[in-house]
């Protein structure tokens, strides 16, 4: 990447949480975002330059994101962030909607009031979230809901390769919150979908819950081939 087409990703800070966690987060979120784009060369000397950190810290943080599957790397090249491809898209989602439907079975079947209670909480902030038109903050305030329901599900099985699928549809969920030309009746019907699967775990019906999942996921899948078909046929 030239000089004038560095994306911004911000100086890493010396927080609690470890080093290569931030730095991660941060690439991570520069690639969901799009600050890093689809094809764009990661060239260390201008990371360590734009975060501050090691060279160590960032080849390990690189080594997780080609783990992930957000970035590949090319013989003579190196690093680069990874074109999104349809077809992934497709199998992540369906892949995605059988494990995110057991999640949502096995919360409702365990859940105590107090992981209810998050649950809820996490469903106001994605409401406040999705009346806004920060489609960042809305991924965030989506990404906190999904982890607390894959915790809540108590399954340290299911949480692990849920991590694993996740780490790969981040980018996917961001085109679907973020895109320019997402529907905005798709955002409505999405919380009202989570009010009803909220609904469903209150009341330990796991057959509905697990079903709302799956539909919702459906729902978002549709949704982001349709930009992508979109974007497919601009160009």
């Amino acid at each position: 990447m030239s000089r004038s087409q560095s994306p911004q990703i911000v100086r890493i800070e010396k927080h609690a949480a470890p080093l290569r966690q931030q730095v991660l987060e941060a690439l991570r979120q520069s690639i969901v975002a799009g600050r890093l784009a689809p094809g764009q060369r990661l060239i260390e000397r201008e990371l360590i330059e734009m975060t501050g950190v090691s060279r160590t810290v960032i080849r390990e943080s690189l080594r997780q994101l080609e783990a992930e599957g957000l970035i590949e790397i090319i013989p003579n090249k190196g690093p680069v962030v990874r074109e999104l491809s349809a077809a992934e898209a497709e199998d992540l989602y369906r892949i995605r909607a059988v494990l995110e439907g057991l999640a949502a079975r096995f919360f409702a079947e365990n859940a105590d009031a107090a992981a209810l209670r998050t649950l809820q909480e996490a469903l106001d902030a994605v409401r406040l979230a999705y009346q806004g038109t920060d489609g960042e903050l809305a991924l965030e305030a989506k990404t906190r809901f999904y982890d607390v329901l894959y915790r809540g599900g108590s399954s340290e099985t299911l949480t692990s390769l849920l991590a694993m699928v996740q780490a790969r549809i981040w980018r996917w969920r961001a085109v679907g919150l973020t895109h320019p030309n997402r529907a905005h009746e798709r955002l409505s019907e999405s919380v009202s979908n989570l009010s009803l699967l909220v609904s469903a775990i209150e009341t330990g019906n796991g057959d509905l819950a697990e079903r709302i999942t799956r539909e919702e996921v459906s729902k978002a899948a549709e949704e982001v081939m349709r930009l992508i078909a979109a974007e497919h046929d601009a160009d």
